[in-house]
């Protein structure tokens, strides 16, 4: 992989994260592998130029501090960028959940919309401001979160744990999942599998 350029350094940075932290063996270990092998395939192509516009870019300050006190090879690789990355929310609204749109996004830097264009895998980065729930949502594809920052509440199927910073979390194909996060705000790399092309929806 090239990493004289900023994305293909943050990709790389990324990937080893999640590597730093997966389990050698079981299922979560063998969707990483999967992960990790798809990613070998994508081509180095495209970037970003412009910032990003999204509400979610007020909590990169807070959060950056964070991952340059705990994961500072990959703060490096990340702060040139955070601004820019594609942050997006592509949820309906919710009555319960007023303002939810600002407070949380997902860049994707590999998949069938990021700048790096893939069909068989999606790798990419979940913002969620402090004090915010990702209410229980589900999606086809399999999904793997490595937590960077943020100690957050996380539901799986009804058992709800806190997962601190290191934490790697499998979610199977349509398992319900949400997270709450705290007084920190949330940063965690994601990978899909799969069905990557249907949406995520809320239950």
């Amino acid at each position: 992989m090239n990493t004289t350029n900023p994305l293909s350094s943050l990709i790389a940075a990324m990937r080893l994260h999640v590597l730093k932290y997966a389990p050698l063996e079981g299922d979560l270990a063998q969707e990483v592998k999967t992960v990790q092998a798809l990613l070998d395939g994508v081509l180095e192509l495209g970037d970003m130029s412009r910032p990003s516009a999204h509400g979610v870019t007020s909590h990169l300050d807070a959060t950056l501090a964070l991952v340059d006190q705990q994961e500072p090879l990959l703060g490096a690789a990340l702060r040139p960028l955070a601004p820019y990355l594609p942050w997006r929310y592509s949820y309906e609204p919710r009555d319960d959940a007023a303002g939810l749109e600002n407070n949380m996004a997902w860049a994707e830097l590999i998949g069938p919309i990021a700048p790096r264009v893939s069909r068989k895998v999606c790798f990419g980065l979940t913002l969620i401001g402090p004090h915010t729930t990702y209410p229980l949502h589900h999606h086809p594809a399999v999904e793997v979160y490595s937590v960077v920052v943020g100690n957050a509440t996380w539901t799986l199927e009804g058992q709800s744990t806190i997962h601190p910073p290191g934490t790697v979390i499998l979610h199977p194909s349509n398992a319900l999942h949400a997270m709450k996060t705290h007084d920190e705000p949330l940063l965690a790399i994601y990978s899909w599998t799969g069905d990557i092309d249907t949406l995520s929806v809320y239950d």
